[in-house]
């Protein structure tokens, strides 16, 4: 049997178990599939790449937790609404929280002399108790007297910010591209050194277009799915 129609094969077996569930030994598959060890190997390192299975040393090999699903849709005014993912919700572990001067490059993009200071962050997300994404987050101190590192672990900050000082969030630029994990990255995420990642960078203004809140993210790829869908107009 040829390495493609071994990973076909074992595609179908994978498609049958739940997220996380451990697949047969290699012993196994090889005697069930009919195909040699060197020849699955193969195959489950393709699947491995592909993000579709873990390969644990000394345990096994597990099909890939599930993904967490967050879609973008278009507003009736053509921007785009981002809506909460899916799955538990979200939890934050506080990594880091200080006061810092803005800077000049900080504060060009923010929109504030470099001389001011800014709520420097550093946080990690997690779903069903397991991390998903490291933020570093910015925001104008002046904006956010007697804020604390607890907070950043409470709730939505976008609710924060709108209830307790009257900051509301009003449009978004974020772009995405693909990166990979750093040594300090993948420790937090746990995750191997170099991991493919989605990094996420966002620039918030209110209704007055003030910048709000400037913040980089950094996604674990194998676990981060987005969907965008779009309308077209009628001929």
């Amino acid at each position: 049997m040829r390495r493609t129609e071994a990973r076909d094969r074992l595609l179908r077996l994978i498609e049958i178990r739940r997220p996380g569930e451990a697949l047969p030994s290699e012993r196994s598959l090889s005697e069930e599939l009919g195909v040699s060890r060197p020849t699955l190997r193969a195959a489950l390192d393709d699947l491995a790449r592909d993000g579709l299975v873990v390969r644990e040393h000394g345990r096994g090999t597990f099909t890939s937790a599930r993904k967490i699903h967050q879609e973008l849709e278009p507003a009736p005014d053509g921007n785009f609404q981002v809506p909460p993912a899916d799955g538990t919700p979200w939890q934050s572990r506080l990594i880091s929280f200080e006061l810092e001067l803005a800077g000049a490059r900080l504060g060009q993009r923010m929109e504030i002399s470099p001389g001011d200071q800014l709520v420097s962050v550093v946080r990690l997300r997690l779903v069903d108790g397991a991390p998903m994404c490291i933020e570093r987050i910015k925001l104008p101190a002046a904006s956010v007297p007697g804020i604390t590192g607890h907070d950043f672990e409470l709730g939505s900050l976008y609710g924060l910010l709108r209830s307790r000082y009257q900051v509301a969030a009003r449009t978004a630029v974020q772009t995405t591209e693909p990166t990979v994990t750093d040594e300090q990255e993948a420790a937090l995420l746990g995750v191997p050194l170099h991991s493919p990642a989605l990094l996420f960078e966002r620039t918030t203004r209110n209704v007055d277009h003030a910048v709000i809140e400037y913040t980089r993210s950094i996604y674990r790829g194998d676990r981060y799915r987005i969907t965008t869908r779009l309308t077209f107009p009628e001929d």
